[in-house]
């Protein structure tokens, strides 16, 4: 029998680079040593303190539900963080821990986007973003961003492209796949923007923390009724986890509550119990000690790519992505990426992932691999650039 499912689940693209990870996972299970330069995932595993955290809760017997907007205990710890990272008073009241970052993105298109309103969006950026508008019935406005922007929206794009359809605006920063920032100032400028417009600013602040030489503005700095997704899986290296937040102006948080009651009743008991851990003074050691070792890569593998011949126009300042241009080496970036993995077993990321702006001719490094072993890759990829015909 034809089964017909919905359209909103054929509008949904895959992720491109998962043909290529199970092609990297067929070659390693047949005994072939792969580079893997492709996944946004940190190397590091969780840091002890946090996976005590969690053992302890799980002997404590910590399995049952919690409170739709999370442990109090971790909203307010979360409350200390943003105190004495940013200098920010943030209620506790205002803070929704999450299933991952992805649960925070779900709430906040769940209560902002009605069917056939959308927001604006850089391309490229994150594609889960514009898919997650699909799935509430809205969408994603690409904006094409190139370096001359830094890859992120401007008060002047929110102008170019508002239309009477639009009711927000996302950004990330850092931002995904181009690990650059934007500053306090061009934050007050898109919260302006959007504001003239009676229309909500949304920040995807999830690399926060992993920022090099200087440090990220949130936007609540500038912006007290912006909506800002954060992640305990960057920078505090949970991925496995499930564990973000939401942070929403006062007036929003009884209609995210009753969503989250709804959607998915609370974030991983477990998880929450072991976050509380993430803001102990030696766990902060170890993470900070972490983010030096992602500098030190960036600093080694930005100069060795653009060596090569690989164009990156801009300096990330942020997350642990490299985008690069491969323009000069012609053909098509999924064939690129095809050649890289088949004879050089590197394995990294086509644009088309993240947008339709010149996604072609992009592909994204992620610098979560030693040192050594991104010397490896380099050597690898030196050699592949030599047979390969675009």
């Amino acid at each position: 029998m034809a089964h017909s499912y919905s359209a909103r689940s054929r509008a949904i693209e895959p992720f491109h680079v998962m043909a290529l990870l199970a092609r990297a996972n067929e070659l390693q299970a047949s005994g072939r040593d792969v580079i893997h330069l492709e996944i946004g995932e940190p190397d590091f595993t969780t840091a002890a303190p946090i996976v005590e955290a969690g053992q302890a809760a799980l002997a404590a017997g910590h399995t049952r539900y919690t409170a739709a907007r999370g442990l109090p205990a971790l909203r307010e710890g979360i409350s200390g963080f943003y105190q004495q990272r940013y200098g920010l008073s943030i209620d506790p009241e205002r803070i929704l821990v999450t299933p991952g970052g992805s649960g925070a993105l779900l709430l906040a298109s769940s209560l902002l986007v009605d069917p056939g309103k959308h927001w604006l969006l850089a391309d490229p950026g994150y594609p889960c973003n514009r898919h997650f508008l699909r799935l509430v019935e809205g969408g994603a406005q690409l904006v094409p961003v190139g370096p001359e922007v830094n890859y992120q929206l401007t008060p002047d794009l929110v102008e170019r492209y508002w239309d009477q359809d639009s009711v927000g605006a996302l950004v990330a920063s850092p931002a995904n796949p181009t690990g650059t920032v934007l500053d306090r100032t061009e934050l007050a400028g898109l919260s302006a923007a959007t504001r003239a417009h009676n229309g909500h600013l949304v920040v995807d602040e999830i690399y926060h923390g992993l920022t090099y030489g200087m440090d990220a503005a949130s936007v609540l700095e500038v912006d007290n009724d912006a909506f800002v997704l954060n992640s305990f899986s960057k920078y505090f290296g949970m991925t496995g986890w499930r564990l973000g937040w939401l942070v929403a102006p006062p007036a929003a948080v009884g209609d995210l509550e009753k969503l989250a009651q709804n959607l998915y009743i609370s974030a991983p008991s477990m998880a929450q119990h072991a976050a509380l851990a993430c803001f102990e003074p030696q766990t902060l050691a170890i993470l900070e000690e972490r983010r030096g070792e992602f500098a030190r890569r960036r600093d080694y593998l930005l100069p060795a790519l653009r060596e090569l011949g690989f164009k990156i126009a801009v300096e990330p300042q942020g997350a642990f992505y490299l985008y690069a241009d491969i323009s000069a080496f012609g053909g098509d970036a999924f064939a690129f990426c095809q050649h890289f993995l088949e004879t050089e077993h590197v394995a990294f990321t086509p644009g088309l992932d993240f947008g339709r702006y010149q996604a072609g001719h992009h592909v994204r490094f992620a610098y979560t691999q030693s040192l050594p072993r991104l010397q490896q890759a380099v050597e690898r990829i030196a050699r592949g650039l030599r047979s390969w015909q675009g």
